[in-house]
């Protein structure tokens, strides 16, 4: 799976945490997750809009399976990518929303709070949103709904 990540300054350090956890687990797997680090690389402050966007529209355009975006309380990054037409971010904070954001609403994005969660509750929760697969069915409908909106959207402009 190829994986977009990024960071503004307050999300830099769990996020290169994250890195770390993919390059170990690599190490150890026959079909590892690959990803590129679309930044911020230091706790230099940035403005968090650039990197989401980055992150957002690499998944929209299908250069990238899913993406991990990293800032303070994960609350802006999702805001901005969830403003990229197809993609569907989620602010998860523990394991049941990281499921439910893939088997329902197939979630894309995974947004994180840097400065409220621990290392293993994030890779935990980045593996559950990695692992899971999008259930369809009725959920397929409100997916294709979401779609919609997005076309009307899209077309007012």
């Amino acid at each position: 799976m190829r994986i977009a990540l990024g960071a503004d300054h307050a999300g830099v350090t769990l996020k290169d945490q994250l890195k770390h956890a993919f390059d170990e687990a690599a190490a150890g797997s026959d079909l590892p997750h690959t990803y590129v680090d679309f930044g911020t690389h230091s706790n230099t402050s940035v403005d968090y809009p650039d990197f989401a966007q980055q992150v957002a529209e690499s998944i929209a355009s299908g250069a990238f399976d899913r993406g991990i975006l990293v800032c303070g309380n994960g609350i802006g990054m999702s805001i901005v990518a969830n403003k990229v037409p197809g993609v569907r971010a989620a602010l998860v904070h523990d394991l049941d929303t990281a499921r439910l954001c893939r088997e329902h609403n197939d979630a894309n994005v995974v947004t994180l709070a840097g400065r409220t969660l621990s290392l293993e509750t994030a890779s935990n929760i980045v593996r559950t949103f990695l692992d899971t697969a999008f259930a369809g069915g009725r959920h397929q409908r409100r997916i294709d709904r979401i779609s919609a909106i997005e076309q009307q959207i899209e077309g007012r402009k």
